[in-house]
């Protein structure tokens, strides 16, 4: 049987080796002009970065593959939508017994908007004729047909930006049933920077180290000029400025 990965690297050239792949390619040549199916066999999922493969092989009349891939990257999640808010019936036809019943479905953006049309049931079977030929009047009232259960919604798949919003929908014989494809919002745009914050402290000091400290410590002198020279009133004066100048020091 033919073996693609054969003959191995940096080997050396082997004729019974050599003549087996020949008469395995020879075999799957020959049998091509017979084949009249193609089968997969499996289908199998390799890590990310891990090369593709497939393998082929003839029995019979039947060509059978069997497929080694690898899986994709993830992709980014993208940001959520607006939500789903709520679904509004704008109206209900009643179609006549042999119509199929049908929903009508939109959507505008934040609502999905639907249209029923629900056939009504079958009239009542008409009473036998009289002796007298005429007729029996109305027959008894037919069966109650089945009852509309209610809506299914089987999934949602959020879309791309910009995509048209998708709906299908089935009728099972008592329930419809939806199935939604709704587009995600666009991203926001960035928001204005807001108001400053409290001031720390180190830049309080800052701003107030060039600035002279508080003097309401300094108690005022209180004296009234004496009329000569007197040394203590003098001394009195320069005690106070000194006092002065070390409180207005920072």
């Amino acid at each position: 049987m033919f073996d693609p990965n054969l003959p191995q690297e940096n080997t050396l050239a082997d004729a019974a080796q050599m003549r087996s792949q020949l008469n395995g390619l020879k075999a799957i040549i020959d049998a091509i002009l017979t084949v009249t199916a193609a089968q997969v066999d499996s289908t199998n999922t390799l890590p990310q970065g891990s090369p593709a493969n497939a393998s082929v092989n003839v029995v019979g009349n039947t060509l059978h593959f069997s497929f080694d891939i690898p899986q994709g990257q993830e992709g980014l999640v993208g940001p959520a939508g607006p939500p789903f808010a709520q679904a509004v019936v704008d109206g209900v036809t009643t179609l006549n017994p042999w119509e199929s019943a049908s929903v009508g479905v939109s959507f505008d953006g934040s609502f999905v908007r639907f249209n029923f049309a629900i056939p009504r049931g079958n009239d009542g079977s008409t009473g036998s004729q009289g002796g007298n030929g005429s007729d029996g009047g109305q027959g008894p009232q037919g069966i109650q047909g089945p009852p509309f259960a209610q809506a299914v919604v089987d999934s949602v798949t959020t879309l791309d930006p910009g995509q048209p919003a998708t709906v299908q929908t089935s009728f099972d014989g008592s329930n419809v049933r939806f199935t939604f494809g709704i587009p995600r919002g666009n991203d926001g745009s960035n928001g204005s920077d807001g108001a400053p914050g409290e001031v720390s402290n180190a830049q309080l000091n800052s701003a107030i180290s060039g600035t002279s400290a508080n003097t309401n410590s300094v108690s005022a002198l209180g004296q009234a000029a004496d009329g000569s020279y007197n040394p203590q009133q003098m001394q009195d004066l320069m005690n106070k400025v000194d006092e002065l100048i070390n409180a207005l020091r920072r």
